[in-house]
């Protein structure tokens, strides 16, 4: 029996060889399934009631002169001397009367245009961390090399529908200007949306001058046909820094999608309860959003939510826990009592692409799609807590969002599919293996896996016996040999250097 169970195993891998990946087909992904309750209606308005007691008696200090102007013109109490804004729900609700409920962006490839709202839900590269790893070369700091090549796989494979803001920073490039090294990697090396840096009011304009130029639109005309995105951190608790603040405006004014994510880490940055950083939370996203509309009426917004704890006994970040997850789905229910799109995240505090990183990521993954969360940052590549991008888990994740893209598929139930001619036809205690209604769907029926290995124990043994993870790493090697960069017009190309040219000479020294 050990033989041809062996034989079996082998010739099942074997044949894949010389083939592609497999993976999903480019699609728009709906959630067709109602999203989870975990709050009753009574406690999304006692939040919301908290909130709005955040905003009117502590207020949040805001570190940007032009943000506390706008905010004392609109008619809110504003202390200059402690930079603390108290707004009350009246200008609240007046801001979430020009806030869209869903919107789209696209880049200079429309086919790859994201929708943000409704049920629809897109997944991203990881965004921001300073380090990358792969299980080849070891952990090391950031650099264009491996920026460019996470960026390839990220074009490379369907299910990753925008790029995160750096996936790595490239530290051998000056901190004043590697954004527009980035910006245009993004923009030659895929075809697909990015968000851009908001740190300041420069690196966000040069996002969208870039991408406006790569799509041959002017910047009034980008107003209103949104390309770029970007993700407002807010510094918990109740603070705007200056930079970000001055980032926000500049996307609204220009008309680009800004996303208002407080940091709220349970027991460090927000109270240690749920109930409590949820209502930070909710206050600190409100505050943001509007100030997007006081900017410009109508700017496209969304509802972001980070809402995790931390390990109390040392004090380090902890993701994809219990408490994470509840807060992915809850957060979705107050998104959606403002009707705004949600942006959520997946995440892991473990070290490596092992078993700690997947169960954590699928854990909050699962909070994502059940709080029927609209764009999923962070969603493939994400490691030690977002201080590294690994490539295995990148691999790792792409997995794991196909898996989700394929659960979200509806049963269909038909007579086709009920399958009962096929039933008569095969006899007690036969198979279905040779049955035509087998045959006609056999290379369709089943979700195909890229890197689960179903060979019996033997055949795995006998093909090397690798786990999950090394078989990552021949899997994002193999993406890379098959990566195709995207046609792009060489006078845009030339325009995109031209302008990163003007910039680098202009920034100089100083900041952009």
């Amino acid at each position: 029996m050990t033989e041809p169970r062996r034989k079996r195993g082998t010739e099942r891998t074997s044949n894949r060889g010389p083939s592609v990946i497999p993976q999903l087909p480019a699609r728009r992904v709906t959630n067709p399934y109602p999203p989870m309750a975990l709050l009753s209606a009574d406690q999304i308005e006692a939040i919301h009631e908290a909130s709005m007691h955040i905003l009117e008696n502590f207020g949040i200090e805001v570190m940007s002169p032009r943000a506390l102007a706008l905010f004392e013109k609109a008619g809110a109490s504003v202390d200059q001397a402690s930079m603390n804004v108290r707004i009350d729900r009246s200008m609240v609700a007046e801001a979430l009367k020009t806030t869209r409920a869903s919107y789209a962006l696209t880049p200079r490839n429309p086919a790859h245009a994201i929708h943000l709202g409704g049920n629809t839900i897109n997944f991203t590269l990881v965004a921001g961390p300073p380090n990358v790893h792969d299980m080849e070369r070891g952990r090391r700091a950031g650099n264009l090399r491996d920026y460019q090549d996470l960026v390839r796989l990220a074009q490379h494979f369907n299910c990753v529908h925008m790029l995160g803001n750096q996936v790595c920073a490239p530290i051998e490039l000056p901190a004043n200007s590697r954004h527009l090294d980035t910006y245009f990697a993004n923009l030659t090396l895929t075809d697909k949306c990015f968000h851009v840096s908001a740190i300041g009011r420069g690196r966000a304009l040069d996002g969208i001058e870039m991408m406006a130029i790569a799509r041959g639109l002017t910047l009034d005309q980008m107003r209103d046909d949104p390309g770029i995105a970007t993700i407002i951190s807010v510094n918990s608790p109740r603070r705007f820094d200056e930079m970000m603040a001055e980032g926000l405006m500049t996307m609204a004014e220009f008309g680009q999608s800004v996303a208002v994510t407080p940091f709220t880490l349970m027991g460090a940055m927000s109270p240690v309860t749920l109930a409590g950083a949820l209502a930070q939370q909710n206050a600190e996203a409100l505050f943001g959003v509007v100030l997007t509309q006081l900017v410009r009426p109508g700017a496209p917004v969304m509802y972001g939510a980070f809402t995790s704890n931390v390990d109390m006994k040392s004090g380090a970040p902890a993701f994809g826990t219990p408490e994470n997850t509840k807060a992915n789905i809850a957060s979705g229910q107050l998104a959606r009592r403002y009707d705004l799109p949600y942006r959520t995240t997946p995440g892991s505090a473990s070290n490596a692409a092992d078993a700690q990183g997947a169960y954590e990521t699928l854990m909050a993954l699962w909070g994502a799609v059940l709080g029927h969360g609209n764009l999923v940052y962070h969603a493939a590549g994400w490691q030690e807590g977002g201080l590294t991008a690994s490539f295995e888990k990148f691999i790792i994740d792409v997995e794991m969002i196909q898996h989700m893209m394929e659960f979200l598929r509806p049963i269909v139930v038909d007579e086709g599919e009920l399958a009962v001619e096929a039933l008569g036809a095969v006899p007690t205690g036969g198979h279905f293996f040779g049955e035509p209604h087998t045959l006609e769907r056999y290379a369709t029926a089943f979700y195909q896996p890229m890197l689960s290995n179903w060979q019996n124990y033997e055949a795995w043994q006998e093909a090397g016996g690798l786990d999950a993870t090394a078989r990552a790493t021949r899997l994002w090697k193999k993406a890379l040999e098959e990566y195709a960069e995207p046609a792009m017009d060489p006078a845009v190309r030339e325009a995109l250097e031209a302008y990163m040219a003007r910039r680098k000479e202009a920034i100089g020294q100083g900041e952009p």
